[in-house]
């Protein structure tokens, strides 16, 4: 059987909240000969990919997505005690230790999981310590053990704050740090502009980077990037501000007027996105980070039957609230210009 034909039946068997069949799937695809490493990295994370990338489309529902993450995360722990993973685990880690875990806030926990089981399979001690870990507690467990490493992962870019300050404080304690994740950016930029040792696009790419050696690197240009004062006034205005915009638009859109409780909720929480995601842009000064989250969010409110100028809408009656932030109304309409020449 081919890795594609293997990927198909572990999704089959993920979206169908069918744990054994997926467990059937792997342990089928180890008896054949396929190295662990790679049901690892070829099979099962491109199913876990999938399941984003369906719901986004809306092909499937927010429970369907959430069983088949279930599924993976039991398939990933089926095979972390399968006799084939022990024979590449030395009891003492013989490469070294390193920490691996998800900045405070960041719940999507698979990628960094993933990894550890990756690092594990090479020979590494890995102490995991999974979905959103306060930098407080990730900081007194480095002291305790003081790792060769730390791997800090993040999803979605409005953690980049708080992945800023986990790698500050780490970087503290002497231990390099290996950035990953999709939070910083497709190419890495925001590891770099944060000041990480390194970056990895993937699980494989970050255990080579580990394997050749973490170093600390201090750039010679001085301290990483600061918050501006448009990011810290934003900060202070953001729960107001999603109440405003939520007042503008009822009395703008004449349709919100029947709005459900539910369907009024689901706006603000798109709002209190936008202006999640505003932040963060205005964190790291990058306006593409805020166009390429907006031309994503009209994607998934089309394939839900939201009509293609709501975004649009939403995007100027923000802006109309904040008068006095030059940089975040420019980003706000560079947005608007991307998504009118989508529609052409």
């Amino acid at each position: 059987m081919r890795i594609e034909e293997r990927v198909e039946a572990l999704w089959a068997a993920a979206i169908a909240g069918d744990e054994y069949a997926a467990a059937d799937v792997v342990l089928a695809a180890l008896d054949a000969g396929v190295p662990m490493e790679s049901v690892l990295l070829d099979v099962v994370a491109p199913v876990q990919a999938r399941a984003g990338r369906e719901w986004a489309a809306n092909r499937i529902t927010v429970a369907q997505e959430h069983t088949a993450t279930a599924v993976n995360d039991r398939v990933l722990a089926i095979l972390a005690h399968h006799p084939s993973a022990g024979t590449h685990i030395g009891s003492s880690g013989g490469r070294g230790r390193v920490v691996v875990a998800c900045v405070d806030g960041e719940w999507h926990a698979f990628p960094a999981r993933l990894l550890a089981e990756v690092l594990r399979l090479r020979g590494w001690r890995v102490d995991y310590l999974g979905a959103q870990v306060p930098t407080p507690h990730l900081i007194a467990h480095l002291h305790r053990i003081a790792p060769d490493a730390v791997a800090l992962s993040s999803s979605l870019a409005v953690r980049l704050p708080a992945a800023h300050t986990a790698i500050t404080a780490c970087q503290s304690t002497g231990a390099p740090v290996l950035a990953g994740g999709a939070a910083f950016g497709p190419d890495g930029r925001y590891a770099r502009l944060l000041g990480a040792d390194a970056w990895a696009p993937d699980a494989r790419a970050a255990a080579d980077l580990l394997a050749q050696g973490l170093r600390p690197h201090r750039p010679e240009a001085g301290p990483p990037h600061l918050p501006g004062h448009e990011y810290t006034v934003l900060t202070e205005r953001a729960p107001d501000l999603v109440r405003n915009v939520m007042a503008d638009l009822a009395r703008r859109v004449p349709e919100m007027a029947g709005y459900t409780s539910e369907q009024r909720n689901r706006t603000a929480e798109d709002v209190a996105h936008i202006v999640e995601f505003l932040r963060a842009a205005l964190y790291v000064a990058d306006p593409e980070l805020f166009t390429s989250f907006t031309g994503w969010m009209t994607g998934v409110l089309t394939s839900r039957g939201v009509p293609a100028g709501a975004l649009s809408a939403g995007l100027r009656t923000i802006a109309g609230r904040l008068p006095d932030l030059p940089q975040a109304r420019e980003m706000l309409e560079r947005a608007r210009a991307a998504l009118r020449a989508g529609t052409r």
